[in-house]
């Protein structure tokens, strides 16, 4: 069991374990003093406790995770690292691979849960700023040939200094070359419909336009203060109750129909929110961003980066000269 005041030791040197920061089923993120020139670190290791518990299958896909990441992060050049978390060392503990990651300023879910708190929300500005640099993020996965499959607000990371934001966590990469349906990989309640809902003969067809589904998701819920897409919260819900299952459920009480990815209350919602921040220009520019991206066929969705960052120039556009406020 891992205890603050640990010596973990990777390529470059020793570190010691300060506090844990985050953890889930898969893995643990503690807070690490590094070797001798490297600031602080957020080391990120295997779950060793629920690795025990899991079957064997499940270990193997656990470790491959890492591995994957490593070597992703690793394949990067520094110019390609300027919104994705930078891989400072790695290595193994008692067999497992770890990963000695910059260490940032929390992640946006807990940014936006604090302004939300405080009665304030991220200013539409910056969120246009922070949807491009993930976009960007997004095309540099892509360019190295796979798919992320995994965008939500706990899986970027916030650096407040330079009002930025950088991916995180790269485990559930998949190769864009694989072309034949694949076994279930991300978030069910931060998912494109093609990731949730299987195939007719199982398997699930994910590419690109996946990511950008899940772009659109968290768009909305910046713009919105923090509020969930329905669709994203109902198979998040099936999947809690019924794991893959879920999906079969969902379909089942919609008669065969998956539920609407953006009702027109939810786009009430985000122009009104948008046209109070921005003003109505910029509302319906960001309204037709939103209704592209989370289009529930993948056809229906922007192809590249291109096209996205086209679309947030539309709604730049229609910005006020001067924008202020909280983040």
């Amino acid at each position: 069991m891992l205890a603050a005041g640990a010596i973990i030791t990777l390529e470059r040197g020793h570190y010691r374990l300060r506090e844990q920061i985050a953890s889930s089923a898969y893995g643990v993120v503690w807070r690490a003093s590094g070797p001798h020139g490297l600031r602080e670190v957020a080391l990120k290791l295997v779950n060793q406790p629920q690795m025990a518990l899991a079957q064997p299958r499940q270990r193997v896909r656990w470790v491959a995770s890492a591995a994957n990441e490593i070597a992703f992060l690793q394949s990067l050049q520094a110019w390609d690292q300027r919104h994705i978390v930078r891989l400072l060392d790695s290595g193994s503990h008692q067999g497992l691979p770890v990963l000695a990651l910059e260490l940032l300023d929390g992640d946006l879910g807990q940014h936006v849960a604090g302004l939300k708190s405080a009665g304030h929300a991220v200013p539409f500005a910056r969120l246009l700023d922070w949807t491009g640099q993930l976009n960007q993020a997004l095309a540099k996965v892509h360019q190295y040939g796979w798919r992320y499959l995994d965008l939500k607000p706990a899986n970027v990371l916030l650096d407040a200094r330079q009002h930025s934001v950088k991916l995180a966590d790269f485990g559930t990469n998949r190769a864009a070359a694989e072309a034949a349906p694949q076994t279930y990989a991300g978030t069910a309640s931060w998912q494109a419909p093609e990731q949730f809902f299987p195939q007719a003969g199982g398997g699930y067809a994910s590419d690109a336009r996946s990511d950008y589904f899940a772009l659109g998701a968290l768009f909305y819920f910046l713009a919105t203060g923090g509020t969930p897409l329905r669709f994203c919260d109902a198979c998040g819900q099936a999947y809690r109750d019924h794991q893959a299952g879920g999906a079969a459920l969902l379909l089942r009480h919609g008669g065969g129909a998956m539920p609407a990815t953006l009702e027109p209350v939810e786009e009430a919602l985000f122009s009104r929110r948008v046209a109070l921040a921005a003003g109505a220009a910029c509302a319906r520019a960001a309204l037709a961003m939103l209704r592209a991206l989370l289009d529930a066929a993948p056809a229906g969705r922007p192809d590249n980066a291109l096209q996205i960052s086209r679309m947030l120039a539309a709604v730049r556009a229609g910005l006020p000269t001067a924008t202020s406020g909280p983040a």
